[in-house]
């Protein structure tokens, strides 16, 4: 397992794949992709976990943290939120922040991040933003 910066358009298939498989492929490609940090975990050559990171010198937003879903309960997003956590940690950051699914709060509870309480809803899924301060 490999973990290593990757181009915004190296994630575009996974998150298609398993975030929004019924919207059209343009759906998840963001306007700001090219402002961003984009990681992939790699499972020997095959890229199957992604993360985009968005931010600044004090806060760090990630998104669009998905793993193949034949590859998933391998502890592959939790080595990449890990990663980026300890990485915006060494970097000074000091509010790490994410819109997550309502029903993906738990996984993200494991790691410290704490439910603001603030949802929206986009495209018929509700989401809550989630934070951590480290």
């Amino acid at each position: 397992m490999i973990i290593k910066e990757i181009q915004a358009l190296e994630t575009w298939g996974i998150r298609h794949k398993v975030m929004w498989p019924d919207m059209p492929f343009e759906f998840v490609q963001l306007k700001e992709d090219d402002l961003g940090v984009h990681f992939g975990l790699y499972n020997e050559s095959e890229l199957v976990a992604i993360v985009s990171c968005f931010g600044d010198n004090e806060e760090m937003q990630f998104r669009k943290l998905a793993t193949l879903t034949e590859q998933q309960g391998q502890g592959y997003a939790t080595k990449l939120l890990e990663y980026i956590l300890q990485r915006a940690k060494t970097n000074g950051i000091k509010r790490v922040w994410c819109n997550a699914r309502v029903n993906k709060k738990s996984f993200y509870e494991k790691f410290g991040l704490i439910d603001t309480q603030i949802t929206f809803f986009k495209s018929g899924q509700e989401f809550t933003i989630m934070e951590v301060r480290l």
